[in-house]
């Protein structure tokens, strides 16, 4: 799967195409310029092949790309950054 991370404003969450038309998505929210990521979804007959990590990969290289803060309170997000240091500079404080 080549498929790139994008920005959906309208929905306020990443997405990340998968196949047929299904999307894994993370979720945010805006506060304080700060952008609050609060939930990841893949559809579960997608699940165990390394698609929210690639997601959550995608999305910080987004987040740094637009110089963007993040703070994580969706929990794979938080386990995600703490497995991937290279992203610290994308948090928020």
């Amino acid at each position: 799967m080549n498929a790139k991370v994008t920005e959906n404003t309208q929905q306020h969450r990443f997405e990340l195409p998968i196949a047929d038309g299904a999307i894994a998505a993370a979720y945010y929210r805006l506060e304080n310029g700060r952008v609050v990521l609060i939930h990841t979804e893949v559809p579960s007959e997608f699940s165990g092949q390394g698609i929210a990590s690639q997601l959550a990969h995608g999305t910080f290289e987004l987040l740094r790309k637009t110089s963007r803060k993040a703070i994580p309170k969706c929990p794979f997000m938080g386990q995600f950054l703490i497995k991937n240091p290279q992203y610290s500079d994308v948090l928020a404080g």
